[in-house]
């Protein structure tokens, strides 16, 4: 893979972090990355099927990830510590919508050990920073459970701004959960000729 961003790929980093597009050959470092932290994560995400913990589940998903990612349809991301490539987190951009909409939704995940390091604002500023400037998205859309100040803290330093709440929005394990709503709009837009 070369070491760079383009219209099908991310790559971004600065001195602590590596933000890159997953591919199929990081099946095994993701489902290491999910196990490792499978108690830590169950709160905030919905229930897993087993094959989300396996490898040849994730090949398959990545499979079909690298079509999206083709495509400009969909963009999964993970996050590695520079020095050690050892895979920090996760950050999706779902549901993209082109004209004349040119929003998707973004979804993140930080593994227990990476917490409370900036990590997660770090990245998810250089994946924002990817979606505006390389795919030429005018509104990114999150949300998050209001009891969930971490991600509130990270979305607020990254600028994204509450626009209101979702009453049982997500089947957060296995619970319907209300959700915040944020978006953050991109000031630098191009209009398409």
């Amino acid at each position: 893979m070369q070491r760079l961003s383009t219209p099908t790929q991310v790559y971004e980093h600065n001195e602590q972090i590596i933000v890159r597009t997953a591919e199929v050959t990081d099946a095994a470092m993701i489902v290491d990355y999910f196990n490792e932290n499978r108690d830590f994560l169950k709160p905030w995400e919905p229930k897993r099927e087993p094959a989300f913990y396996r490898v040849d589940g994730w090949t398959q998903r990545l499979i079909k990830l690298s079509e999206l990612h083709k495509m400009g349809l969909g963009y999964y991301l993970i996050i590695q510590e520079k020095q050690t490539r050892k895979m920090l987190g996760t950050i999706s951009f779902s549901n993209l919508s082109r004209f004349p909409f040119y929003a998707c939704n973004v979804g993140y995940s930080l593994g227990e050990k990476a917490q409370g390091r900036g990590i997660m604002t770090q990245a998810l500023s250089m994946a924002v920073n990817y979606m505006f400037k390389v795919q030429n998205m005018h509104r990114l859309m999150a949300a998050y459970m209001p009891k969930n100040a971490k991600s509130a803290a990270v979305l607020e330093r990254n600028g994204f701004q509450k626009e209101g709440i979702a009453k049982n929005y997500l089947l957060i394990d296995d619970q319907w959960e209300d959700h915040i709503l944020t978006s953050l709009t991109n000031p630098e837009w191009i209009k398409e000729k």
